[in-house]
Formats: structure tokens, C-alpha cells, sequence
């Protein structure tokens, strides 16, 4: 099956389960299609589907990412011994884990192609990925707290595992709590890593963007944690922007 041929299956499929979408018409160009994929499945509840699905979205979702082009961990060059900094997008990386910079829900972005860190890696991982955050929070009974992580696999991505992890959110000056809050984050991902033998960790720009933490003072938390509570742990400081990757050349030296 062509990836037209499951991207148009998957939509139809999409379709058919809520009725209020019978009257989508499936689009005829590639990138119309894409997009309509990817908002149906960010608004979608986390609730199981067939197998029939989740083997042509498996399938669908691995060869876009293949397409993109994966980064391997063993590929890279540290700039510091066990810590790398590189700069693309984290859901082609290949490593231990990579962190997603979560909301308290845990269950993902549902803002149809928006474009946070949360979105992507929903998108990408595919629809399972909700379904077993929902099935955790249920189990946990209440909203993720800030500073804390919580491991799941990574399904189709090319890591092993994802990290979701809640930061701060910055709504005027940032306190020292809300700093304690961000190394929390960075604690908390690489002790669970470290509790389940995940040798290398990519994390994100946390609590920048959405969140307003300023990115100078939120990449020194993240370095400064790093550093210190690390251990034999293998770190990818992975950036999207220009202006965060100079920010963390500068304090990696």
C-alpha cells in the first residue's frame, strides 16, 4: 500500500468513527491530506481502535519519519563528555528517550496541527500514545503535578521511551519557585531514566514557548541540573530554534 493509499484509508477511517465529521470531504492534494490526518487525530478521544488502524498508521507513521531522516544518538558528537547539543526536530531522534514538555492533563495537545513539542509527539507516536497516557492518569486520579515526569512507550517514534514531564508555566515574573520547579523537570526525567536503565535522554526546551519561561534563564537551569545530577547518563540538549542553540553553545562552552 502507497502512502496516499493508507494516509486516505486512515482519514476515511478517522471519518467513519464520529458522525459529525460525515461530511468531510477527503481532499485531493497531499499536503491538504496530511494536514486533515493530523487533526483528526489530535481531536481525537483516547479510546481504543481496531487493528486493522493502528497496522496501516504504524506503518504510515514510520515511513513519514523515515522520509524526514532519523539522527541517531551514536551519530552525534558530544560537545561535553555524555552531553550533545543538536538542533532539529526531537521526534526523528534515535535514543534512549526523548522528553515531552507535557500539559497537566498528560494526554496530549488537542489544538488541531499546532505547533508545540506535545503536538508533535502525539502526532507522530501515533494514536496509542493518548490511550496510554489516559489509561495512566486514570489510574493516577488526578492531574500531572509540575516537576514531575512519568515514562511510556514511544511507540512509533524512534526512541525507545517518552518522558512527559510538566513545567512551569511563567505568567508574569519568574519566581524561584517556578525555578525550582524547572530543575524538577530535569531531576525527575533523569531519575526515571536512571530507574529503568535508559541510557540516554534528549530533552526539549521546557517551559519556553507556550509556557513563557525565558529561554536564556530556562536552557541555564537545564545545563546547570544536567551537570549535576547526570551521572552516567547520555543528554542531548535538542533545540528548534537558532536563538536557543546559540544560548546553549554559549553556556556548554
Amino acid at each position: 500500500m502507497t502512502q496516499r493509499l493508507r494516509r486516505i484509508f486512515l482519514i476515511q477511517k478517522l471519518i467513519d468513527e464520529q458522525p459529525k465529521y460525515k461530511n468531510i470531504e477527503i481532499p485531493q492534494n497531499e499536503q491538504d491530506q496530511k494536514q486533515l490526518l493530523r487533526s483528526l487525530m489530535n481531536v481525537r478521544p483516547p479510546m481504543p481502535i481496531g487493528e486493522d488502524f493502528l497496522s496501516v498508521q504504524d506503518a504510515y507513521l514510520q515511513e513519514e519519519t523515515a522520509r524526514k531522516g532519523v539522527t541517531d544518538i551514536a551519530d552525534l558528537t558530544p560537545v561535553k563528555p555524555g552531553i550533545y547539543l543538536w538542533q532539529g526536530d526531537i521526534t526523528t531522534l534515535k535514543c534512549g528517550a526523548i522528553v515531552n514538555a507535557a500539559n497537566s492533563g498528560l494526554t496530549g495537545c488537542y489544538v488541531p496541527c499546532h505547533g508545540c513539542i506535545d503536538n508533535a509527539i502525539h502526532t507522530y507516536a501515533g494514536v496509542q500514545l493518548r490511550l496510554a497516557c489516559a489509561d495512566m492518569m486514570k489510574k493516577q486520579g488526578h492531574e500531572e503535578e509540575t516537576g514531575k515526569a512519568k515514562l511510556t512507550p514511544a511507540y512509533n517514534l524512534p526512541c525507545d521511551y517518552v518522558l512527559h514531564t510538566v513545567g512551569p508555566i511563567i505568567y508574569g515574573e519568574v519566581t524561584q519557585k517556578d525555578r525550582e520547579l524547572l530543575a524538577s523537570c530535569y531531576r525527575s526525567c533523569l531519575e526515571l531514566a536512571r530507574q529503568n536503565g535508559i541510557k540516554s535522554i534528549a530533552f526539549c526546551c521546557i517551559s519556553t514557548g507556550e509556557f513563557h519561561f525565558p529561554n536564556d534563564e530556562a536552557a541555564k537551569i537545564a545545563v546547570d541540573t544536567v551537570r549535576q545530577y547526570k551521572g552516567n547518563t547520555e543528554v542531548i540538549f535538542n533545540v528548534f530554534k537558532c536563538t536557543d542553540y546559540e544560548i546553549y553553545r554559549e553556556l556548554l562552552g
